[in-house]
């Protein structure tokens, strides 16, 4: 008789499946199975907040599939991630079949290998209990907050938004970071630099550090100028040489927050497509006759704890490839914050015999661009440190008018020893573009020869728009959500229209302004960024087993709920205001402005009720988002711009209105009818589908995204991409013939944004 093991995902089935063999069967659960109801609360208040889970909407089958299985298994072990989300997974599951097996054990690894998957089937354990507690506790929360808020909205601003406990810090964040930016005062300032040359090659530039006896503190053009005026003409020496020798630690491997901060900087990824795509590669890749195998650990984590294991394979890979003088001598141990669970690993490869060249061949572009940056954190935060000198010109006036009152500096750096820098740095280091700039060889005392001297006018410059890497540093920072949120919250912001991105940077919606005021009048307690990181604390206390998830839920629950109340007996309505356009009504003339709908912007004659004119506002005009590209026009060879209209991303002539050549945004996957490019194109309601480039002379056309990935099953050209009611991502053989169909990830959890 075989035993059953059950994991979330198809993709995760298939490679533990591999590890076990025959004797074992391997099901997923294809995500969560049970969940709230998404038509009404769900929650039995006057019951201590008792939560009515039903089995989630075409979840049907899966779930007699687990029963039936589990009635002629001899033991089952559940195998959902190790964290909570994982864990409510498994007690939902549990829920569901234990009147058909007693045999019930929970296992848990944070890395899909042999060595991990077999140690867990030794030591099999129970549910653990106060971590669905942690779980349930924050659900009930989030569908309490987004349920009861939500009324507040449509009657406030409009019918259809929706609030929740995290999320709506998180559009604070950015609206006070919007309005710091507006109320900024940018104050002008002036630096003065000069080029010396000395005894020996090459020329350098000098900064003025102090004139006058005083630190260089100059506002406006007319001291700038006075100053060159007086300061030409001078003699200078070089009064001061000082030179150190320091070392550059390396950065530790990833956590979840740090690895989205860097994909965002250096792949551009977004922190849900960062995610998508470690998923793929903790779950597991084929690679070739080895079979399927889990690349990285998991990848919801915020410790920095490495196994000594692991570290010893990074340290014999280490020796090999770079040599001696590359391994410190002793292993590098990182410091995880306080709160850290530190169960979990941080995230490094599982396999020292797989570095990315050579398997480069079985990844995806995207796989492998994410599996780099892993390993070669990785690899580099086990290395030794890298050595750097520093060199300080201090040049001083010799003039008896300015003699020891004017003084410039100079400085430079040497990188001595690589160290760990042979293999990364960090996207934010100009270290390297620093140490280009080399001072000559030059000796105290020796007399400089000022070549040219230029002012320089600059402005302050206020805080700048949150990115993805800096939105997700500040969640973290703050306290706000946890690893598995950041993405979810980044995506919901967007997705309800609260925030807008723009050349990569967020800025709030007049939509999410007014929401934010509304909110931050009537719940200051709830909106406060502190009190969000509180709770935070306090989830993590419940599954410490130190607090019971019913009192934190009710003494949350009972002030929120009596300004709720307070709040929906306030009579009126607030909102965003009406933005002006240099557009003109067509029937009665008077201007157009842009105005919030349900179904989000949209122009509006300014003469409303008397006239009723209104029309879709074109996405193009309501983001600034343009990008050129090495994409050529193909009649005048201008080059091309990346736009957003409204049937989606399109490249246009950067010479229009002259040239009117645009051209759709190719996908890099080939039509199976005719070879053309299959691109993104969007219907008359807005919903994206893709076509044959060649369209109408070919029609093909499919609602799922193409995905350049060969169909393992059947071996067609590309696999389509889509989401199913519950939030999971699938990969399926668009081969009406095969029925090959994969997880692609987990669904985020959807208590990081509330209900």
């Amino acid at each position: 008789m075989k035993s059953l093991v059950i994991v979330e995902s198809p993709a995760k089935a298939k490679t533990i499946s591999k590890i076990l063999g025959s004797s074992f069967e391997v099901k997923a659960s294809v995500g969560h199975v049970k969940d709230l109801p998404v038509k009404e609360m769900g929650i039995d208040i006057e019951e201590n907040f008792a939560p009515n889970y039903i089995v989630i909407p075409g979840k049907e089958k899966v779930i007699r599939e687990l029963k039936k299985a589990s009635k002629e298994a001899e033991a089952i072990y559940l195998a959902p991630d190790p964290d909570r989300e994982g864990e409510a997974i498994a007690w939902h599951i549990a829920d569901e079949i234990k009147g058909k097996s007693k045999n019930i054990y929970r296992i848990k690894f944070n890395e899909i290998t042999k060595a991990a998957v077999l140690d867990s089937m030794k030591h099999p354990g129970d549910i653990d209990l106060q971590k669905v507690d942690a779980q349930q506790a924050r659900r009930v929360l989030d569908r309490l907050v987004g349920y009861e808020l939500s009324p507040l909205l449509w009657r406030k601003v409009r019918r259809g938004l929706s609030a929740g406990r995290v999320q709506s810090v998180a559009v604070r964040l950015v609206v006070d970071r919007e309005r710091e930016i507006e109320a900024f005062k940018s104050e002008e300032y002036w630096s003065i630099n000069a080029e010396f040359e000395g005894s020996s090659k090459p020329l350098f530039w000098a900064k003025l550090f102090k004139y006058n006896g005083e630190k260089t503190d100059i506002r406006s053009a007319e001291k700038a100028q006075a100053a060159v005026e007086d300061i030409q003409g001078s003699r200078f020496i070089l009064a001061r040489i000082e030179r150190k020798t320091r070392k550059r630690m390396p950065s530790p491997p990833f956590i979840t927050s740090t690895l989205q901060q860097e994909a965002a900087r250096k792949l551009r990824f977004t922190a849900k497509k960062t995610m998508s795509v470690a998923q793929q590669l903790y779950e597991g890749i084929e690679l070739g006759e080895e079979g399927a195998a889990g690349l990285i650990t998991y990848m919801r984590t915020d410790s920095l704890r490495v196994a000594a294991e692991a570290q010893h394979a990074a340290r014999d890979f280490i020796l090999t490839t770079y040599g001696k003088e590359y391994l410190p001598e002793r292993t590098p141990v990182y410091k995880s914050k306080e709160s850290a669970q530190e169960a979990h690993e941080a995230i490094r490869p599982t396999y020292m015999t797989n570095p990315p060249e050579r398997i480069k061949r079985y990844l995806t572009k995207d796989q492998l661009s994410l599996y780099k940056l892993i390993w070669n954190r990785f690899v580099a935060s086990q290395m030794a440190p890298a050595q750097l000198e520093q060199t300080t010109f201090e040049i001083a006036c010799e003039t008896e008018r300015c003699k020891g009152e004017t003084v410039f500096r100079a400085s430079g750096s040497v990188i001595k020893f690589q160290g760990f820098m042979v293999l990364y740095t960090e996207s934010t280091d100009e270290l390297l573009e620093e140490s280009e700039a080399l001072l000559p060889s030059l000796k105290e005392g020796e007399t400089l020869k000022l070549l040219q001297i230029q002012p320089k006018q600059h402005f302050t410059q206020p805080p700048p728009r949150y990115t993805e890497a800096s939105l997700v540093k500040a969640l973290e920072e703050k306290g706000i959500g946890r690893p598995s949120t950041y993405a979810a919250i980044l995506s919901t912001i967007q997705d309800r229209k609260y925030v807008h991105k723009a050349d990569g940077r967020f800025s709030p919606t007049e939509l999410g302004a007014v929401v934010n005021d509304l909110l931050v009048d009537r719940f200051t307690e709830l909106m406060d960024i502190g009190f969000t990181a509180s709770m935070e604390e306090k989830l993590d206390r419940i599954e410490e087993g130190k607090l019971k998830w019913v009192k934190v839920v009710k003494d949350f629950y009972s002030p929120f709920h009596k300004k709720l109340t307070e709040a929906l007996a306030i009579p009126g309505k607030v909102k965003p205001q009406d933005i002006p356009t240099e557009a003109v009504c067509e029937k009665c003339g008077l201007p157009m402005v842009i105005r919030w709908g349900r179904h989000g912007r949209f122009l509006a004659c300014s003469g409303f009720p008397a006239c009723k004119n209104a029309k879709p506002l074109d996405e193009e005009k309501q983001t600034a988002e343009v990008v050129e590209t090495d994409e050529k026009c193909p009649k005048c060879g201008s080059p091309m711009l990346l736009k957003s209209g409204r049937f989606g991303k399109f490249f246009a002539c950067s010479k229009y209105p002259e040239c009117k050549t645009t051209k759709p945004v190719a996908t890099g996957v080939k039509c199976p009818e005719d070879g053309g490019d299959i691109v993104e194109r969007r219907s008359k309601r807005g919903k994206p589908f893709w076509s044959c480039g060649n369209y109408p002379k070919c029609k093909f056309a499919t609602w799922y995204k193409p995905v350049p990935e060969k169909c393992p099953k059947c071996g067609a050209a590309f696999l389509g991409e889509k989401r199913n009611k519950a939030g999971d991502v699938f990969l399926y053989c668009l081969n009406k013939e095969c029925d090959y169909k994969a997880a692609m990830a987990k669904k985020e959890e959807e208590s990081a944004v509330g209900a």
